[in-house]
Parts: C-alpha cells; sequence; structure tokens
C-alpha cells in the first residue's frame, strides 16, 4: 500500500504495469485459432512486412508523426503488424487515413474495414494481416498500444525518399 492508503499495481520486471504486457505474453495461445486463421486467409498479403512498411512510409509522406511498426506474427491471431502513427490535428488524422487507404488499395490491397476515419481522434485501417492506428497526439499515450505490445520487436522504416515536383504538362 502506499502512503495515501490505495493498493499500488505490481510492477513487471521491465517496468511496466501487469496490463501493459499481458496481450503480447497472453496472445501465444491465441495464434492458432482455426476460425480466425481462416478469416485472415481471405485478406492475406504475400508479404505483410512489406505491406506494413508501405503504410508507414505512406502515413510518412502526409507528415505522420513517431511511426511505429510492430511485429506481432508470433504472437497475435488479428494481425501480422501494427502500425501506429500520431498527427496534430483532426484534419491531419483524416489525410493520413485517407493517404494510407488510398495507397494500399491501388497497391492491391483489400481493406477489411475502418473507424474514425472522420472528425475523430483515432482512424483505425484494418487490412487483414496489416492493422494501421492513426491517432491525435494525445490521445495515443492514454490507449498506449506500445505498452500493450511491448514483448513485440519493432520494425525499423525508413523514410519516403521525396518526391520531385511535378512539371506543368502542355496542353
Amino acid at each position: 500500500m502506499s502512503k495515501e492508503g490505495k493498493q499500488k499495481m505490481p510492477q513487471s520486471p521491465a517496468g511496466k504495469a501487469p496490463t501493459q504486457v499481458s496481450l503480447s505474453r497472453g496472445a501465444k495461445a491465441a495464434t492458432h485459432d482455426p476460425e480466425r486463421a481462416a478469416v485472415r486467409a481471405q485478406h492475406r498479403t504475400d508479404d505483410s512486412q512489406k505491406t506494413a512498411i508501405f503504410a508507414a512510409q505512406s502515413a510518412m509522406e502526409k507528415k505522420a508523426e513517431d511511426v511505429v511498426v510492430i511485429d506481432l506474427r508470433e504472437l497475435s491471431s488479428y494481425a501480422d503488424f501494427l502500425v501506429i502513427c500520431s498527427g496534430t490535428n483532426e484534419r491531419q488524422l483524416e489525410a493520413v487515413s485517407e493517404s494510407v487507404s488510398v495507397a494500399l488499395k491501388a497497391a492491391g490491397h483489400t481493406p477489411v474495414g475502418s473507424e474514425g476515419t472522420r472528425g475523430g481522434k483515432w482512424a483505425l485501417l484494418d487490412f487483414g494481416d496489416v492493422v494501421i492506428h492513426v491517432f491525435h497526439q494525445d490521445e495515443r499515450g492514454y490507449y498506449d498500444l506500445e505498452g500493450l505490445w511491448a514483448d513485440a520487436p519493432r520494425v525499423q522504416v525508413e523514410a519516403p525518399p521525396p518526391q520531385a515536383p511535378q512539371a506543368p504538362t502542355a496542353e
């Protein structure tokens, strides 16, 4: 108990509260769920890591901040990768989520669903093996998805090369 009489949460060795690591540690048993595997198989990509990196780079092109790619292949039955990024206002969140969605669709990926893409503080884009979370910077810390998947490996993502300005076309 603390001095104020409140019970303290036990800490894990890494200093995280137990709920912050419970998803990654407890999800191993769920990775072999045949029903979920069948649904995911309908939306499987040839290389989910390349898809996640492509989605992250598409978000970066719209100035998304703190872009993180989390590898869940050994830990989750619902996705192989999470892409998490932030924006500073609702307009930017819409631009980032729209850019990622358009880029992935143009590359031949089929969306499973999306939530909060218009006027929200958290947009979710589900492309089967890759799930993209676009947070308002104030909301990201509250939900702490990186903490929930603290044991999952991170994937390095290089910023996309700058695009040259388009030359005007003669008519």
